[in-house]
């Protein structure tokens, strides 16, 4: 495990390039600022300024170089580096509040935009016109859009939001792709139809992530508890309450492994094993005391500096990252060495951890 910082401000979103070299990160504005790997740290390499409201998110395409962002500036847009500068390409949305988050499909051919007025924008590319349009998914959605997720067969789309809902929709465009299969989630897939939702819980829905093979849906909301829901097992929904503070989002980093975090401060380790069998391994970071003690005694004040704290407060975390995690992402899904990710937050740090698996 290591952690980087990249200032006091807090790091809104985050997303890699293909392979890991370079990190693209929002400091809480209007800018996306990118950074070069190091050997003595992060060098910034570039700045992209067109957005005019606080990004909301930034996602970097799996397989080529293009970045999209959002904001809440009711933009998005699509940047690709030419000549070594960033040219951005507006995405029309036609949304009249905020866009919240941004997800590339597997397959680059596809957008999905959540936003505030309760609708999914699924973006694509339209040649003739040579611009990125927009349809819209708005079917039972009744408040703002928080989480985004692709399932991996470029189709299906898991959404959380304010209304307490996990939701899984489809997808599918004609225009630019064939007719889907049918999965295990549902058979019939016109654009917009709404195969699985979550019923009643106590919280917004906070993270929303598909398993490696599409056949779990993992989602964490504001009542700190951990959802699993099983297309194999005819989409039964698996819950464990925790102790702990909220969590605000959740990653896969094996078929029936997943990463949870939140205002906790710490990635936590939970295994699903079929239904109602959800479980809590362990924090991840627990050896943060040992790591703690060889921080410079100007970094503990920066530290305290940063959640106006004052020495010997209760609330002198013992975990790596001083603040709220808000956004996981996976770095390298790794080999014998283990399952790779990242974690940024309010404290302005950058966390990469290592799960053996």
């Amino acid at each position: 495990m290591s952690i980087y910082s990249f200032g006091t401000e807090p790091i809104s979103c985050h997303s890699w390039n293909k392979d890991g070299t370079q990190i693209a990160i929002s400091p809480n504005n209007h800018v996306v600022q990118i950074y070069q790997k190091a050997d003595n740290g992060w060098n910034k390499i570039h700045e992209l300024t067109e957005h005019n409201g606080r990004i909301t998110g930034i996602d970097w395409a799996p397989n080529s170089n293009r970045i999209v962002t959002c904001a809440a500036d009711r933009n998005a847009y699509v940047w690709t580096l030419r000549d070594g500068v960033w040219k951005p390409t507006l995405v029309l949305l036609r949304i009249n509040r905020a866009a919240t988050c941004v997800k590339w499909s597997p397959q680059e051919s596809k957008i999905a935009v959540g936003s505030g007025s309760q609708t999914v924008s699924i973006c694509y590319f339209e040649k003739e016109n040579d611009w990125w349009i927009s349809k819209h998914i708005k079917k039972s959605i009744r408040s703002t859009i928080l989480s985004l997720a692709w399932h991996p067969n470029n189709v299906l789309l898991a959404a959380g939001g304010c209304d307490f809902q996990c939701r899984i929709f489809s997808a599918y465009v004609k225009e630019i792709e064939d007719k889907p299969s049918a999965t295990l989630w549902g058979t019939k897939m016109p654009f917009g139809e709404l195969l699985f939702e979550s019923g009643n819980h106590a919280g917004w829905v906070h993270g929303v992530c598909f398993s490696p093979n599409g056949q779990y849906l993992a989602w964490v909301d504001h009542n700190s508890c951990v959802n699993v829901a099983d297309s194999t097992q005819d989409k039964k929904v698996s819950e464990l309450k925790t102790e702990n503070l909220p969590f605000l989002c959740v990653l896969f980093v094996a078929e029936s492994r997943l990463v949870a975090a939140g205002h906790d401060c710490a990635p936590y380790l939970f295994s699903y094993s079929g239904p109602g069998s959800i479980e809590l391994l362990n924090r991840i970071d627990a050896q943060k005391q040992s790591a703690k003690s060889a921080v410079s005694a100007m970094q503990h004040f920066r530290n305290l500096d940063k959640k106006a704290a004052q020495e010997g407060d209760a609330s002198d975390s013992d975990t790596l990252h001083q603040n709220s995690i808000s956004q996981l992402s996976a770095l390298d899904a790794g080999d014998s060495a283990g399952f790779v990710f990242s974690s940024t937050g309010v404290d302005g740090a950058l966390g990469i951890w290592t799960i053996k698996m």
